[in-house]
């Protein structure tokens, strides 16, 4: 993937190029498919007694198309002076080869060869995601000139072009606001889970959306690189960085493969000027053989894939091998704010009323006038008190309240700034300090109330960051919302370490220097978290709530939106990693045993086959073990017992 984003084409184009080929039309799923189907055949015609040499083409056949996903890398590899376990699978399938036993070579590089095809195939859809991102970018925008209005390409803007933004339409790239007063979406780009009121003289980003009346904005950044360009470009950054992470195979391959040619030539070289070097070159290629990481090959990937397919029962979607490697090691958690921690659906958390009147009577007018309004507060006073008729005569002033007739009265809803709050200005003070936004309600020229709005917590996060505690596993709070109302969201959840009012670029750079201290997580579901996702050692999207970058940039995704699946997935990798590690070490003990014994000539080629043949199934059978769930629920902890959701936070009234 480049580094640099494709803005220049239309969405459209875009979205295309990006497009998923069917597996019947991938090569890279094709080839150890039909590696496996010729070494099938030839194992079927051994058994069946069709002649030899009709089995011996089939599994040459299956060598070379196996071996064919994997060899060219090797070789790169090498001439780059890299190694890896594609180069000691290499070296192994070829020693196999000279010492006659093809059917072996067959299987390894069958093996092999899918392995890394399960592992291709998730990384491919892991980068396609940048397509939704990029969808956001209007084509066009419309751009007024000389007192008359045009549409252009967005990818034609310039700083000092002026765009005219009607209320629904996405900005097309980074301004300033010059005339006209709104209520701006920018949850996409900032996180801010409340849309925020503009005016002339604020900034507006790529990617918001006008809630209200018509605004013209100036251009501060050209349509090809703004806010969600950037975000782009962060994102295939940062998965490029973790594209080359080497797998625990690849780590423990880089000395052993030298280790293991050396021996090889040392056993031939030696052996041939000391006695019969025909002998001596059989027993060095049986050492290559002996040597052979065959089941952390085989055995690693059916762990992790049995695990894997495991988690996804219970409601977690981990992308690849790597990422299930890196969530079993996560020693920090990052969480962002907005759509995770809490619940991106704004409640009226608390009313206060002036004396003599009751909270619910301050809720009603409220609810009268906003029946008429599209603000996103607007709804959430309507759902904390249905059903009340509407009000007569309502004029909405966007940006800074509502007003209509209520039982033969003026009611006016708006904000602080707006609607002087009169005796009830401390109250106001005290509410926003608690996190929440604020609307004043008057009745005449009186103030009747003022009611609290605010993005509530989950109830099951307090627990979720104590089970994390209670493992040696850190927090933190990444979000791109005001340090008041973050502060208190990371009070109620209990979260000491709270970093508020970040860009997205922030929280990427964050989480990279949280990941110096060990492998950090990062929690998210919104497209301004896509950075910090990709930049993660490992990036957690909650799947059904999210955006669908934010899903695609990451390497785990959660189906559901209960935070309890994160301990309950940290400490099902854990467990799966432990099997992991046992695999390796009966591996390792393998190839440190037979080479000994292969240059004693204690076993020739067949003993060490049937050895490695052997201990392939014990593995195999010991990574079966990991596609078991423990536990039930989605509440299940890091220990795997079932956890007891916290009681759901009430709207103090």
């Amino acid at each position: 993937m480049s580094a640099t984003p494709t803005v220049g084409t239309a969405p459209a184009e875009r979205a295309h190029a990006h497009e998923p080929r069917r597996w019947w039309a991938d090569r890279d799923v094709l080839l150890p498919v039909a590696a496996g189907v010729l070494l099938l055949a030839g194992l079927v015609c051994e058994a069946a007694g069709v002649p030899h040499v009709v089995a011996l083409v089939l599994s040459w056949g299956s060598v070379v198309v196996g071996g064919s996903t994997f060899v060219p890398r090797a070789l790169r590899k090498l001439l780059r002076g890299k190694l890896g376990i594609s180069v000691l699978m290499t070296i192994s399938a070829i020693g196999a080869v000279l010492l006659g036993y093809v059917e072996e070579a067959a299987a390894l590089a069958f093996l092999y060869s899918i392995a890394e095809a399960l592992e291709d195939k998730a990384m491919d859809r892991a980068r396609r995601g940048l397509r939704a991102l990029l969808s956001l970018v209007p084509a066009t925008a419309t751009v007024e000139r000389d007192g008359v209005t045009v549409s252009v390409r967005a990818v034609d803007l310039q700083p000092g072009d002026v765009l005219v933004v009607r209320a629904g339409q996405r900005v097309a790239t980074d301004g300033v606001v010059r005339a006209g007063v709104g209520v701006v979406d920018a949850s996409a780009v900032t996180g801010e889970s409340v849309p925020v009121d503009v005016a002339p003289g604020d900034e507006v980003l790529a990617g918001s959306v006008n809630g209200g009346a018509v605004l013209r904005v100036e251009a501060t950044a050209p349509g090809t690189d703004n806010s969600l360009t950037t975000i782009v470009r962060l994102v295939e950054q940062a998965q490029a960085r973790k594209g080359d992470r080497a797998r625990l195979a690849d780590r423990i391959a880089k000395p052993l493969v030298p280790g293991v040619v050396v021996v090889a030539v040392m056993v031939a070289g030696l052996g041939a000027l000391l006695g019969d070097p025909q002998l001596w070159v059989t027993r060095a290629l049986v050492v290559l053989v002996a040597a052979s990481p065959c089941a952390i090959a085989i055995a690693v990937p059916v762990t992790v894939v049995s695990a894997i397919g495991a988690a996804t029962r219970f409601g977690v979607v981990v992308k690849s091998g790597a990422a299930f490697e890196r969530l079993g090691v996560v020693r920090h958690v990052a969480f962002d704010k907005t759509g995770t921690l809490t619940r991106n659906v704004p409640v009226v958390a608390r009313v206060v009323p002036m004396a003599g009147l009751a909270a619910d009577e301050v809720l009603a007018l409220a609810s009268a006038v906003e029946r008429h309004s599209t603000h996103p507060l607007a709804a959430a006073v309507q759902r904390a008190a249905p059903g009340i008729p509407a009000a007569a005569g309502v004029v909405e002033e966007a940006g800074h309240g509502i007003r209509g007739t209520v039982g033969g009265q003026v009611v006016t809803v708006g904000s602080p700034r707006w609607t002087a709050p009169g005796p009830l200005a401390a109250d106001v003070t005290a509410l926003e300090e608690d996190g929440m936004t604020v609307v004043v309600v008057r009745r005449g020229e009186e103030v009747a109330g003022v009611v609290g709005v605010r993005d509530e917590l989950r109830p099951e996060a307090p627990e979720v960051v104590r089970a994390l505690a209670a493992r040696g596993i850190g927090t933190t709070m990444l979000t791109g919302d005001n340090a008041r109302t973050a502060a208190a969201v990371a009070r109620g959840a209990g979260v000491t370490d709270v970093r508020a009012e970040l860009r997205p670029q922030d929280k990427a750079a964050a989480v990279a220097t949280l990941s110096r201290s060990g492998v950090t997580a990062m929690v998210g579901d919104g497209i301004n978290d896509a950075p910090a996702l990709a930049a993660a050692g490992v990036g957690i999207a909650m799947g059904a709530g999210g955006s669908d970058v934010a899903v695609e940039s990451a390497d785990v995704a959660f189906t559901g939106q209960d935070l309890r699946l994160l301990p309950r997935a940290l400490g099902h990798a854990r467990r799966g990693m432990r099997i992991v590690h046992q695999n390796i070490a009966l591996s390792l003990l393998i190839i440190t045993v037979l080479p000994p014994l292969a240059i004693a000539g204690v076993l020739n080629l067949a003993g060490v086959v049937l050895v490695h043949e052997v201990a392939e199934v014990v593995v195999i059978l010991n990574g079966l073990r990991a596609a078991l769930v423990r536990g039930h629920g989605a509440g299940a902890g890091l220990s795997g017992a079932p956890a007891t959701p916290a009681p759901a936070a009430a709207a103090d009234r």
